[in-house]
């Protein structure tokens, strides 16, 4: 799998499954522009890939901040775009005000729709993909996390009417479904106030040692990035440790 002198931006690339993806798309090869609020995670990133890389700061919750990063990005064209910087705030929805709710939609939704709509007009030049980056929280209901959940379902919502729109240009979308993923966001303290932990544990992974490492995601997307995916759009791929299975 060759991605070699392909161009593409990887957001939320400061850690986590996005340092991940950069790391192993920089293996094949890509040209690659690395983007987060995290400026020094972003070098830190930028240090341990093997190719040509740009890193620009940007804000995901700021529309201008989501275009400036095209714009700044296109220099020589987008052949990919990896929308994975997002954001968790979860806890009981009664305490969950409107403020956290508008803030996670910003980040995890208004900014891949901002950021898709301006690297299209690249991507249907070069025949491109797009890998967004959706959870198993898109994909059945999720206690204490409306919020994240309502943004991940939309991520499947748009990437499906994408993958319709552009398909007669070539341009492919596909999104993947993480489950429980050993990151720093997947590690945050639990939240205050009234949590059933026996009904948020039945979405717990079913494989033994099933909690997923950020390798596990970032090969997907890789493999939808590549050629080897060429068949693919619309597809919503979770991986989740059997989280999903019952």
């Amino acid at each position: 799998m060759s991605l070699k002198n392909k161009h593409i931006i990887v957001t939320g690339a400061a850690s986590g499954i996005g340092r991940k993806t950069a790391i192993f798309l920089a293996d094949k090869g890509a040209v690659l522009t690395l983007a987060d609020i995290d400026q020094n995670g972003l070098s830190e990133t930028a240090a341990m890939v093997s190719t040509r890389v740009k890193t620009i700061s940007y804000d995901a919750a700021d529309i201008e901040s989501c275009k400036a990063l095209i714009s700044k990005a296109a220099d020589n064209g987008i052949d990919c775009l990896c929308n994975i910087a997002g954001l968790l705030d979860w806890g009981p929805t009664l305490d969950f005000d409107e403020q956290r709710f508008q803030k996670v939609i910003a980040i995890n939704l208004t900014s891949v729709f901002t950021l898709c709509r301006a690297a299209l007009p690249y991507l249907i030049k070069s025949g491109g993909n797009i890998v967004n980056m959706a959870s198993t929280a898109g994909l059945q209901g999720t206690p204490y996390t409306i919020a994240y959940a309502a943004s991940k379902h939309a991520i499947i919502g748009l990437t499906k009417s994408l993958a319709v729109e552009f398909a007669s240009q070539n341009v492919r979308v596909n999104a993947v479904a993480p489950g429980q993923v050993n990151t720093p966001m997947g590690h945050q303290s639990p939240p205050e106030g009234d949590v059933d932990w026996t009904l948020m544990m039945r979405n717990a992974p079913k494989l033994l040692d099933g909690i997923c490492e950020p390798a596990d995601i970032a090969e997907l997307v890789v493999y939808l990035a590549s050629d080897k995916a060429r068949k693919m759009t619309g597809s919503v791929i979770n991986i989740d440790g059997g989280q999903l299975t019952g």
